[in-house]
Order: C-alpha cells, then sequence, then structure tokens
C-alpha cells in the first residue's frame, strides 16, 4: 500500500514520543501490505474498527492514541486522515474526517 503522509505521524510522535515505535510499525506494515478487503485488515488488526466509506480507526499503544485512514482498495493507497490521543478522538467524528 501507498501510506500518505508520513509527515503526519511523523509530527504526532515528535509531540507524543511513548508511541513513535508504534507508528513507525504500523507505517512499516501498511507500506508493505497488500489489503484488497476490510477483511484482510481485520486479519492483521482484529481491534480495527472497519467503519463506512474505506475508513479504519487503528488503536495505538494499547488504544492510548487512535489514527483513521481512508483507503482506495483499487489503488492500493491508504489516506492518513487522524492521529490523536483518545481524548481528541473522541471528539472526532471518525465518518467525515
Amino acid at each position: 500500500m501507498r501510506v500518505i503522509a508520513k509527515k503526519t505521524l511523523r509530527e504526532f510522535w515528535q509531540k507524543h514520543s511513548d508511541c513513535e515505535q508504534q507508528l513507525k510499525a504500523w507505517y512499516e506494515e501498511a507500506d508493505g501490505a497488500t489489503w484488497k478487503t476490510p477483511a484482510d485488515i481485520k486479519k492483521d488488526y482484529p481491534s480495527a474498527s472497519i467503519l463506512e466509506d474505506n475508513r479504519i480507526v487503528f488503536n495505538i499503544k494499547g488504544n492510548k492514541y487512535r489514527l483513521i485512514v481512508k483507503i482506495n482498495y483499487k489503488y492500493s493507497i491508504v489516506w492518513i486522515r487522524f492521529v490523536g490521543t483518545h481524548g481528541q478522538y473522541d471528539k472526532t467524528d471518525a465518518a467525515t474526517i
């Protein structure tokens, strides 16, 4: 998959260094993945939440942080839409961000 944009993750882990390794690991796994359906993601990330409009919510660092992406399966592109604390996530509409 082509992940757009790693810069978003980097800026976040610079402020929240306790999740740097988890975000780097997620990026490497996503970058090397060949996800064709949401079921493929659930195989790799059973705790991921599948939302409408090809949005996926990943739990980072034991659910302390959340990562929302939008995926175009046909073109193998993952767009990072949001990364934040669980509290910030609670104030976000994951279905429209």
